[in-house]
């Protein structure tokens, strides 16, 4: 898909090297928030969104975290989940705000800790930033669902918290770009003040070309709470030390990559294309989950595997040890990170069954 993209490109006469604006290339930033927020979202059609080119998902972050560190005058501490993306920590610690994490993975079922998440939350201090990954949760492939979404939603709102969703994988996950976005999306539908980072490293498959998104979604007019031109004015204010923050880090955003993505996301045929690339890539790798479990029951391996499937997205959190991470790199030629995190779009109907007989084979051996 870039391939079809960067041939409209270098045809066209006025393609140049200028620098873009310092918000970046709006033609960008304006689908990118469609994208995530829904062509009819009521924020977008209200003006209350400002977005900002970024260096990717990274970029992204990091400009969320300046602004925080700047300006947020709520409770400092960032919560994000245990575990979680490895350079969260690093991105809001460089920028001198304190971190903490709320239980996440359960290792015994392999799936999602929906009540000490919930409970954890709660427990934070009014008005903290919870840091919540949209989809694909890296890197377990553990999500919420729908309605414990919603139970999230209520909390959050009833402690004050500001949401902020980091996602990496929209399409990646189940396919449908909507479905992966419903999380971003419910939050905004109740109101909420909220921040978004955009990552098209993985949905375009642009890793090197660094085409991010950061978000500000300000919350609606209120009757007797928040007038319109209040919401205007933070708008208006929120805008301009973003451009401030911006010029200040890397003047201007780099402009292939957001090129690419732009023409995409633009051109109705070639959109089309791309979720159709999209629901390919993910069927393909939610194939591999189903093929790793059927075959590692098929052995007879000790324990259960039904989290293979029920995780989404790139990545597994098998529950591999760091011994049998160890074995199968020493005795099998397998790699994977010491957590026991593979990443599923590695595997393919040429290498399951020996990832599958290796991993039995370590199970069996070694604790």
């Amino acid at each position: 898909m870039p391939s079809c993209a960067e041939t409209i490109i270098h045809d066209d006469p006025n393609t140049n090297h200028e620098y873009l604006p310092i918000a970046g290339l709006n033609t960008f930033t304006t689908k990118a928030a469609e994208l995530i927020l829904g062509a009819d979202s009521p924020a977008l059609a209200e003006k209350r969104v400002i977005s900002i080119q970024t260096i990717s998902g990274t970029g992204a972050v990091h400009l969320g975290a300046l602004f925080l560190a700047k300006f947020y005058t709520g409770n400092r501490s960032i919560y994000f989940s245990n575990p979680t993306w490895a350079n969260h920590g690093q991105i809001f610690g460089n920028v001198g705000l304190p971190t903490l994490t709320y239980p996440y993975f359960d290792k015994q079922s392999r799936g999602l800790d929906f009540e000490g998440m919930k409970a954890a939350i709660h427990a934070a201090p009014a008005h903290s930033v919870i840091l919540l990954h949209a989809c694909a949760h890296n890197p377990t492939g553990v999500d919420p669902t729908e309605a414990q979404w919603k139970e999230l939603a209520t909390v959050i709102k009833s402690r004050g918290h500001l949401p902020f969703f980091d996602c990496a994988y929209q399409g990646f996950a189940s396919g449908d770009l909507a479905r992966d976005a419903s999380a971003v999306r419910y939050f905004v539908e109740q109101g909420f003040e909220l921040l978004v980072a955009q990552s098209f490293a993985k949905n375009f498959g642009l890793y090197g070309e660094r085409a991010g998104a950061f978000h500000y979604v300000a919350p609606p007019a209120q009757a007797g709470r928040l007038t319109a031109e209040a919401v205007v004015d933070t708008v208006s204010r929120v805008k301009s030390q973003l451009a401030v923050l911006q010029r200040s880090e890397i003047s201007n955003p780099p402009i292939y990559g957001a090129r690419v993505a732009s023409t995409v996301l633009n051109d109705p045929a070639l959109f089309a294309e791309w979720e159709d690339n999209l629901r390919t890539m993910s069927g393909r790798i939610i194939g591999m989950r189903k093929a790793l479990r059927d075959k590692l029951e098929a052995l007879g391996t000790p324990g259960t595997w039904n989290h293979i499937t029920d995780q989404i997205g790139m990545f597994s959190f098998t529950g591999l040890s760091e011994a049998q991470v160890q074995k199968l790199r020493t005795d099998f030629h397998v790699y994977m990170t010491k957590n026991g995190r593979i990443s599923m779009a590695g595997l393919n109907t040429n290498n399951v069954e020996y990832f599958a007989k290796a991993v039995d084979s370590v199970v069996r051996s070694t604790q």
